[in-house]
């Protein structure tokens, strides 16, 4: 019989790594994916980069603009949180005999929330 088995990791590196550790130690494993939220990889190369504010100013003489532009680190709270969660979600396909091996891996490799279903 088969048997799905999902778990939850912090980062997409770490469910890859078990992901590869799973499919390397235990037999009847027929399929390993992920699933992440891409747009936090966006999010992180925003974070380390700069930001620019445009400042408007307004000069007495007859129809001239000024523009000052401010430029300061990037900071993460710029980013919603829903964009900066890296969150992994990972699907396991697997014989029903395996089930046990593929929990005790997951465990041992910092895996939440595992949950298996028949």
């Amino acid at each position: 019989m088969i048997s799905r088995v999902t778990a939850e990791f912090e980062s997409p590196e770490l469910a890859e790594l078990a992901m590869k550790r799973v499919k390397e130690s235990v037999d009847y494993v027929y399929s390993a994916k992920t699933i992440y939220n891409k747009i936090s990889d966006r999010a992180l190369k925003i974070s380390r980069g700069t930001s620019f504010s445009i400042i408007p100013t307004y000069c007495n003489t007859h129809t001239n603009f000024l523009t000052a532009v401010m430029e300061s680190p990037a900071s993460r709270d710029i980013i919603p949180e829903p964009a900066r969660s890296r969150k992994t979600s990972a699907c396991i396909i697997c014989g029903s005999a395996a089930v046990d091996n593929v929990i005790s891996v997951l465990n041992s490799m910092g895996a939440l929330n595992i949950r298996f279903a028949q």
